[in-house]
């Protein structure tokens, strides 16, 4: 009865801070992708406005639209990944339908003011769609045992036993929530036999591998699913002829799932152990609050410019995980270890820096036109929150130390032939890191069609990403890591009704 319980309740447990640089830098990328029109542009829109999905950019954007419109724009999302590990490479390709796109923007005129226009839009876009996969498998001379060993030196036995009378899934529990996150990791390697104590004593605090190998072979899955959405509210005036003025505020929702599966094997024929499986799943959940102010002025009939502040992000963020192991020595019961079992983070929070952005465009009447747009952003000031954590605060340093300037480039264009439109654009955005060693610069290029029908519009985009990331497999006792070659396709659809 006691298990059954264990599997359909969910248990709290609170340990050690497991959030680092790498959630802070996840939840900072706004890879926005938009309508249609805007992704084939580059979202170079800061000086043009006049699509929705240009709010993201200068809040200023929906006072340019003459017109109440509806957009609504769905993408096939297509991810390419060429994982190098050891002398091998391995390819995953995967596809994911999403509507990524949906608002619509109401225009008032009025003739009788030097405000010629206000205009009041709503808007959802996807800022960032995690669905992902790598897989790699190689030969390694770092197995997971010293994974558990980093968490075991200096920890020690007795907690790590199960007692008499009780379930290992509530040691396991119960050691996480009262000792921490290592401790139970080290509970994890002891009970599936990957390590043993030197001395079998309650005081023991030091641990050696019951795995001898001068390589292993690792199979390592890490399969990502979930959004991070922004439902935009926008407020936007045209002052007399030539100044546009506007303010957003945005509301973000989080839902992210990580699945990594390590199969490892290959040992040596004398070791007592022969295979080792270890399976993590995270999940983080969370709501986030930012706001945006910009302009955009007419200097003359050809050359706009435009400017916006893009605020902080506030996230309100939890986390939960559960894992599962076994391997040659494991002990009978370590099956019930497993994904039922959940072990929740307490509340924590992410401050992503501040973003400027300035912008020109140039417009050649109705036969088409160009637009550059330059951001700013000092990822050395995202924190995680509260500072006064003493976990967080060391966390904080590292990010300040390692993180720089972000400075993206956009271009975009269009041409009109008729009621036909032809667009192209191009980004540039360097790597987070100082050094670029982890992340490197991404590139990316698209291209698109339009056609006018008069009171809708039809759009067709496709959008091409590449970027080089250094992941490592686990993020403490083992430095084995994997150069990934990211290269995102993005097919996209949209439809603009005019009323």
């Amino acid at each position: 009865m006691k298990r059954i319980l264990t599997f359909i309740t969910v248990l709290a447990c609170t340990f050690a801070n497991a959030q680092n640089i790498n959630d802070v830098l996840r939840f900072s990328n706004e890879n926005i992708q938009g309508t249609a029109r805007f992704q084939a542009m580059g979202g170079a829109f800061g000086a043009l406005g006049g699509d929705l999905s240009s709010l993201n950019v200068n809040p200023a954007g929906s006072a340019v639209f003459n017109f109440s419109q509806f957009t609504i724009t769905g993408t096939n999302f297509n991810r390419n990944n060429e994982a190098a590990f050891g002398n091998s490479l391995t390819e995953t390709n995967i596809n994911s339908l999403e509507l990524n796109q949906l608002g619509g923007v109401f225009v008032f005129k009025s003739t009788e003011s030097a405000w010629k226009k206000l205009a009041l839009a709503f808007n959802y876009d996807m800022v960032q769609n995690f669905d992902n996969e790598f897989s790699v498998s190689g030969n390694t001379t770092q197995g997971i045992d010293n994974y558990f060993l980093n968490f075991a030196q200096g920890q020690a036995l007795g907690p790590l036993r199960v007692q008499e009378g009780e379930f290992i899934e509530d040691a396991y529990l119960d050691i996480g929530s009262n000792i921490g996150f290592g401790a139970q990791q080290a509970f994890l390697g002891f009970q599936a036999g990957i390590i043993e104590p030197t001395v079998d004593d309650d005081e023991n605090t030091a641990y050696v591998s019951n795995a001898t190998y001068d390589g292993v072979n690792q199979n390592y899955l890490q399969s990502t699913t979930g959004y991070n959405s922004k439902l935009t509210a926008n407020f936007a005036g045209q002052y007399q002829e030539n100044l546009y003025i506007g303010a957003s505020v945005n509301f973000h929702t989080i839902l992210y799932e990580r699945l990594t599966l390590l199969d490892e094997s290959g040992y040596d024929t004398d070791s007592p152990v022969q295979f080792t499986t270890f399976d993590n799943l995270l999940r983080t959940e969370g709501y986030g609050f930012s706001f945006s102010v910009g302009a955009i002025a007419k200097l003359n009939d050809n050359i706009r410019i435009g400017g916006s502040y893009q605020s902080p992000t506030w996230y309100e963020l939890t986390d939960d995980t559960s894992q599962r192991i076994n391997s040659t020595l494991a002990e009978p019961d370590i099956d019930f270890i497993d994904f039922r079992i959940v072990n929740l983070f307490e509340e924590y929070r992410i401050r992503t820096p501040e973003k400027l952005t300035g912008s020109l465009a140039v417009v050649f009447g109705k036969d088409g036109l160009l637009s550059f747009d330059y951001s700013y952003q000092d990822m050395s000031n995202a924190e995680l929150r509260p500072n006064s954590d003493p976990n967080f605060a060391a966390e904080n340093d590292f990010i300040a130390n390692q993180l720089g300037v972000v400075n993206t480039y956009r271009f975009g264009g269009e041409y009109r032939i008729d009621d036909v439109s032809l667009r192209a654009g191009y980004r540039y955005e360097e790597s987070p890191y100082e050094e670029g060693n982890l992340i490197g610069d991404l590139t990316g290029y698209s291209g698109g069609i339009g056609y006018n029908f008069g009171g809708s519009r039809l759009d067709l985009a496709v959008n091409r990403t590449e970027q080089d990331v250094n992941t490592l497999l686990f993020d403490s006792g083992i430095s084995s890591s994997t150069m990934i070659n990211r290269r995102n396709t993005n097919v996209t659809l949209g439809f603009t009704l005019k009323f």
